[in-house]
């Protein structure tokens, strides 16, 4: 069920250009749950990063800090 509320939740913010803003803003995945909590979703940080990881980091740049996923510059592998 949690990655269906990851799924669901970045549609809603690929249309949501105020939670777009706010995602921009953060720096790292904890931070997008945290944001997403506020709303109403239930998942993980590593949940999203499995789901940011099948987009291409375009359409990440479009909903979420660029350097969140791919993250090398701020959570390196």
């Amino acid at each position: 069920m949690s990655q269906t509320s990851v799924a669901e939740f970045l549609t809603v913010a690929k249309q949501d250009e105020g939670l777009r803003q706010k995602l921009q803003t953060a720096m790292d995945t904890r931070s997008c749950v945290n944001i997403a909590e506020d709303i109403g979703y239930d998942f993980t940080a590593e949940e999203l990063e499995a789901e940011l990881n099948k987009m291409s980091p375009e359409e990440v740049a479009q909903i979420i800090n660029p350097g969140i996923s791919p993250r090398r510059h701020i959570e390196p592998r």
